[in-house]
């Protein structure tokens, strides 16, 4: 069943595409010798076409074959011994790239660090991984100033020296977790084993071999990464810019003719808040993952720019649990759409037993790329072979799955369990309504209530007594929000997710 699914989706992506022999035997050879990680994928798509472009960066094109050269002589010149923990504190660009690939070329690991990171955050994070090396871009280094490793990453030495060998020890590359709730923990990203990683993810969202893709999500991000993963993978052209900005992306992704995009929900949103581009993308796939679509963003998406719209819903410790498609989301906006090929989702009650559908229980995942583990020597709860997510959600009569929200963020208040989420998608649906966040706060007589957050749009007012009453209509009574607080901006980290401890307590 794998050997057929799996050579089904290659074919119908373009992956079995016809190529010179020569060049086609020494890809696959690349994968033989060097596995299905980065360093692997690198030399597979470099072996097959060495003139394609495959990063186009602020600075300019690059091809796989300069990729593979320059990360090859990084890789020399650190000398770094297997199982060396490397620092990569960088915006998206060819050189973070050719970094990542470098150091796990030498059998070491390289720990993403979210750019957002302050500096005593850096500190803590540089000791708690063990950083033999932190390569930084040189716009941090007064941020880093007090991490001794810290070194920038353009003064690498530039020898000639290739590293032609792999390792003994593949290397493992460790994502820190967003960190929303405290310092971030760095989880070990498992190195897929085959191709079926690859094609559960591309049966389920078009990309296909040779695409253009712009990657806006940062690359220290779980699904930035992946997306690099996929990319290189599909020897894809990957265009990246630096900072995200929405008022030029749909120019960018027009002037280097992108069909593909891979981004976090924050950026559709600010996407949605420019006029219509005079050019419209063609775009034929939109993935976001990292955090919940806001209230009516499907819909009002797809209406402007196609049905194009894939959400995956995932973590740094899970990968993926469920994606949903354009056909899913037209039919449900809220839903996290269905677990891919070679994937289980369990919602489960306390006690481990399964929930009906429809009912609310803690959401478990189980696929082949579940993390390792956290370097701290923490784990998540396992049961029967399934990872708990962290989530709360539902499973409709049609094999949807739904977040509810955060098993952390649910609330007990007078005696009755409240959900911040469905409080949040019920505001977001105000037409005066930007961005709203909606947590739990302490209280003297019920022990909880709601507080709702609001950054209306420019020129928009809105009464509290309104907020409250259309959450009244809804909802029940003890999901009404006590307290309704009106800010500029909501705190949000580097990948867009807001920062709940930041929020002012009422």
């Amino acid at each position: 069943m794998d050997a057929a699914f799996i050579a089904a989706t290659m074919l119908k992506r373009g992956l079995l595409n016809p190529g010179n022999p020569v060049s086609v035997v020494r890809q696959f050879a690349a994968l033989g010798r060097w596995g299905f990680g980065l360093a692997g994928e690198l030399r597979q798509a470099a072996a097959r076409s060495p003139q394609r472009i495959a990063v186009i960066d602020d600075d300019g094109p690059v091809t796989y074959g300069d990729l593979l050269e320059r990360s090859s002589r990084l890789a020399a010149s650190l000398k770094l011994a297997p199982g060396d923990r490397v620092g990569i504190l960088c915006r998206n660009s060819a050189r973070m790239i050719e970094a990542i690939i470098g150091v796990t070329s030498a059998g070491a690991d390289p720990v993403l660090m979210n750019t957002g990171l302050s500096p005593s955050q850096l500190v803590t994070v540089a000791d708690d991984q063990n950083l033999r090396i932190l390569l930084h871009d040189e716009e941090f280094a007064e941020r880093v100033a007090l991490v001794p490793s810290a070194q920038i990453l353009g003064d690498i030495s530039d020898i000639s020296e290739r590293l032609l060998t792999p390792p003994a020890r593949t290397g493992r590359t460790i994502v820190l977790t967003s960190g929303t709730t405290g310092v971030p923990k760095g989880a070990q990203r498992p190195t897929p084993g085959g191709f079926r990683p690859l094609c559960s993810v591309i049966d389920r969202i078009p990309l296909r071999a040779g695409q253009r893709v712009m990657i806006a999500a940062p690359l220290f991000h779980t699904w930035g990464f992946a997306g690099l993963q996929i990319a290189l993978a599909l020897r894809a052209t990957i265009v990246l810019r630096r900072r995200f900005d929405a008022a030029t992306t749909a120019g960018v992704l027009v002037e280097h003719g992108c069909t593909g995009m891979i981004a976090v929900p924050v950026m559709l949103q600010q996407l949605m808040e420019q006029p219509a581009p005079a050019a419209k993308p063609g775009l034929t796939v939109v993935a976001v993952s990292g955090s919940a679509l806001p209230g009516g963003l499907a819909t009002r998406f797809m209406d402007r720019f196609g049905d194009v719209l894939y959400n995956l819903y995932g973590s740094t410790e899970a990968s993926w649990a469920s994606i949903a498609t354009p056909a899913d989301l037209r039919a449900a906006p809220n839903t996290a759409g269905r677990p891919p090929y070679g994937t289980r989702v369990a919602v489960l009650a306390d006690d481990g037993s399964p929930v009906p559908a429809g009912e609310v229980g803690r959401l478990f995942v189980g696929n082949e790329m579940l993390f390792e583990g956290y370097t701290n020597g923490a784990t998540r709860q396992m049961r029967d072979g399934l990872l708990a997510t962290g989530d709360l959600g539902h499973v409709d009569e049609h094999g949807r799955v739904y977040v509810d929200g955060r098993e952390d963020d649910m609330i007990v208040s007078g005696g009755e369990n409240v959900y911040p989420a469905e409080v949040e998608d019920l505001l977001a649906d105000l037409p005066q309504v930007r961005e709203v966040a909606v947590i739990g706060v302490p209280d003297d007589e019920y022990g909880q209530r709601l507080a709702a957050y609001l950054v209306l749009r420019e020129g928009e007012t809105l009464d509290v007594e309104v907020v409250r009453d259309h959450v009244r209509r809804h909802r029940a009574r003890f999901s009404v929000p006590r307290d309704v607080i009106f800010l500029d901006a909501l705190p949000r980290n580097a990948t867009g997710k807001v920062v709940p401890r930041e929020l002012p307590r009422p």
